[in-house]
């Protein structure tokens, strides 16, 4: 009879087969980089551009087999015939072709996450496998076909299990960094991932379902799937903060997928970040999608007749400028519908012509054509001339209009009736303010009117002539030698000749405002405004997103508390989908229910959600008497908790949640509390932390948005809810809160004249 030893045994076979392979391939592609780098720059420029085009070729897939070394293996499904397959990271097959592992993501891999007992089709045995490193530590087998002898033999293997390996992940120690949940994926999750990407896609999930996780696995699946159309478009991750990004910046690596952007709403537009932020009721003005109308007012308020106009005299002939004139050349920019920037250059014309005509026609001869060349010349350098024009018609930076719009708040109200006064007065700031991060997607907005500045149009002009040269060369030189046609094209061979690489599409991407994404991922999307949303929408025109959130959580005045309402305004009725998570993988379940009811006592829209464990002690409250006993209870909490979470390999993470006016005294507090406790050589290690990625974090609610920790201490939640812009957010940022931990929640709370 078999036995679990013999088992893992077996198993440590296969693992070592898979391996062995990823080995040789690693071996064979640096060999072929090697030689292809050892070339150097001999050769025709065909020759040279083909090397560069292959050795592009080659780091790329380096870099994938690199990235998948943490538990390649992780599955096994058995079919009725006794076929055995590979559940892993990656497909590897052996040199003779046949397969040893099979891509999670591909299509037979299906029933590893969806199969069911009712539902399995051919597949009687799904194994999980567990590694440490490159070692099997456990197997556990799921049996979907309950009256096949896999039964039995699973049972007197000792392999015969449940949800051990899901279990076995979730109550493990946190660390700075999400890791992927290839190997657990759950079959609600499994069919959304692989879900069509024609429609946009709102996955909502209360706290804990594996939004966030579910999304970044949907991007890995559709660039495995729609590879050909996305390769190019390139897939945008929009998170809520830089943390956050940090946070799951090795997920889609670790699926082999290294050629994804990720950005805040902040950091969006090349070359502009915003680090300032507005208080909730100004974010709140400016999301609304109304400004969409002020700022194209603002724009037009540009486009206009002078109330003075010049008549200049040429070779003693007076030619005037007249409103007319004007009221036409303004008509034929405006018809042209392209940006405020560029149609100026048609204003001008039409301006320039019609003086131009009224001179010719003042004479009592026909002017030869280098007469009129020079009157246009002349009526061009005219400094009345000129300032009439830019009075008329003024080129505009995009900044300069939105600092003009916010420092003048006649002009704000006149072109914003339906802002009061006070609401004016709150959108008002002096010249040379720094921008918010609400700003930035009215700078957007402007970005899209204005077009590009005069002063870069002449630049970007010639820029866009080399590259199409460029562009016609490339296809040239393959052309002239017959390799046009197969692995490399032009764009790889104008890529390598600009020095890019196969990440060029995030590259060119991350430069390039109007880049247009094949597909975007937006997590915490409750959060984002109507204007955010209109800034999204703008780079991705085929309109293919995944959107996750949880309106329970929306935190932003301007956020959305109806998928139905946002979407439907966004897509249209039928133009996106919803589906929900509602297991809470994350808390426990005393938490989960602890956290729902006080969220549904609030008011707030919570969706139906079931935890898959509980922990002994998993809440605890403290009640204390005054603000300084909240804060040493909340240290002395956070360093007992420290005590059992934190190890000294970086794993375990404790979070301390106060209102924003307590978190310098919890720092202090917490930081004393803990050396105490541990010592000063722990306490040192833990000080000289990165700030993204400490072990003990204290922080508001804003700052553990999308972040989870093993244990967590809520300090004062009516404190909290004192200083939110409403009640509704209130509840929100107190229900993130609760949350957060996957082992442990402290409550410390205050009540006068009582305290335990």
């Amino acid at each position: 009879m078999s036995t679990y030893s013999s088992q893992l045994h077996d198993e440590q076979r296969s693992v070592d087969r898979a391996y062995g392979r990823l080995d040789a391939l690693r071996t064979q592609t640096r060999s072929r980089l090697d030689s292809v780098r050892a070339a150097g720059s001999h050769g025709s420029p065909t020759q040279r551009t083909e090397r560069d085009s292959f050795a592009s070729l080659y780091e790329d897939r380096l870099a994938q087999l690199r990235a998948v070394e943490d538990r390649l293996v992780f599955g096994r499904l058995d079919d009725k015939d006794g076929q055995r397959r590979y559940i892993g990271r990656i497909g590897l097959s052996s040199e003779s072709h046949d397969p040893i592992l099979t891509d999670w993501r591909a299509e037979a891999a299906r029933p590893f996450y969806e199969a069911t007992p009712s539902s399995h089709g051919d597949i009687v045995l799904r194994r999980h496998i567990s590694l440490s490193f490159r070692t099997v530590t456990s197997i556990e087998d799921e049996v979907l076909d309950l009256n096949s002898p896999e039964v039995g033999q699973a049972a007197n293997q000792g392999t015969l299990a449940g949800e051990g390996a899901l279990l076995a992940t979730l109550s493990s120690r946190r660390t700075g960094r999400m890791t992927d949940i290839v190997a657990t994926i759950q079959a609600e999750q499994d069919r959304i991932i692989r879900s069509d990407m024609a429609h946009a896609l709102v996955v909502q999930g209360g706290p804990g379902t594996g939004k966030t996780a579910v999304a970044l696995h949907r991007a890995a699946y559709l660039l495995y799937t729609h590879r050909s159309t996305l390769e190019r478009s390139g897939v945008l991750v929009v998170g809520p903060s830089p943390d956050f990004l940090r946070y799951i910046d090795q997920v889609l690596p670790s699926l082999g997928e290294t050629g994804v952007l990720s950005r805040t709403i902040a950091d969006l537009i090349p070359g502009v970040v915003a680090q300032a932020n507005d208080r909730p009721e100004v974010a709140r003005l400016k999301g609304d999608g109304r400004m969409a109308s002020v700022i194209a007012g603002a724009v037009r308020s540009r486009e206009r007749v002078p109330a003075e106009l010049p008549t200049v005299r040429i070779e003693g002939i007076a030619v005037p400028m007249l409103a007319v004139d004007v009221q036409q050349a303004l008509t034929d920019a405006r018809r042209t519908r392209q940006s405020h920037n560029k149609a100026r250059e048609t204003f001008v014309k039409s301006i320039l012509q019609t003086m131009e005509n009224r001179y010719a026609q003042s004479l009592d001869y026909t002017p030869e054509s280098d007469e009129l060349s020079r009157v246009r010349s002349l009526l061009r350098l005219s400094d009345p001339v000129r300032k009439a024009i830019n009075l008329a018609w003024l080129p505009m930076r995009p900044e300069w209009l939105l600092e003009n719009l916010w420092s003048r708040p006649a002009f704000l109200a006149r072109l914003a009736p339906w802002l009061s006064p006070s609401q004016v007065e709150a959108l008002t700031r002096p010249k040379g303010s720094p921008l918010t991060v609400s700003d930035i997607p009215l700078l957007d907005e402007a970005m899209e009117l204005l077009g590009p500045d005069p002063r870069q149009a002449a630049r970007q002009a010639a820029e866009a002539s080399q590259q199409a040269e460029e562009q016609q060369f490339a296809k040239d030189t393959l052309a002239q030698n017959g390799i046009g046609n197969g692995l490399v094209t032009s764009r790889m061979l104008l890529d390598n000749i600009n020095g890019l690489d196969s990440q060029a599409a995030a590259q060119r991407a991350a430069e390039d405002r109007q880049w247009a994404f094949g597909h975007i991922v937006v997590d915490e999307a409750q959060e984002l405004t109507s204007m955010d949303w209109r800034m999204l929408i703008r780079r991705c025109p085929s309109r293919s997103f995944t959107i996750v959130g949880d309106v329970a959580q929306t935190s932003a005045l301007g956020g959305t508390r109806s998928w139905e309402r946002t979407m439907n305004q966004l897509f249209g009725e039928d133009g996106w989908d919803l589906s929900e998570l509602t297991i809470d993988y994350r808390n426990p379940r005393e938490v989960s229910e602890l956290a729902g009811e006080y969220a549904r006592s609030e008011g707030l829209r919570v969706s139906t959600l079931k935890a898959v464990r509980t922990v002994p002690d998993a809440v605890r409250r403290i009640t204390v008497t005054d603000d300084n006993g909240a804060v040493e209870a909340a240290a002395q909490a956070a360093a007992e908790m420290a005590g059992r979470f934190i190890a000294e390999d970086g794993t375990g993470r404790v979070a301390v949640i106060g209102s924003q006016d307590q978190v310098a005294p919890l720092k202090a507090a917490v930081g004393k509390a803990y050396r105490a406790s541990a010592g000063g050589e722990a306490a040192d290690r833990l000080a000289a932390e990165d700030s993204w990625d400490r072990q003990i974090l204290v922080t508001d609610t804003r700052g553990t948005k999308g972040l989870e920790f093993d244990g967590v201490v809520l300090t004062d939640p009516e404190r909290i809810a004192d200083e939110a812009p409403s009640r509704l957010t209130a509840a929100s940022d107190i229900y993130v809160a609760m949350t957060r931990p996957t082992q442990q929640l402290v409550i410390v709370e205050r009540k006068e004249g009582e305290e335990r």
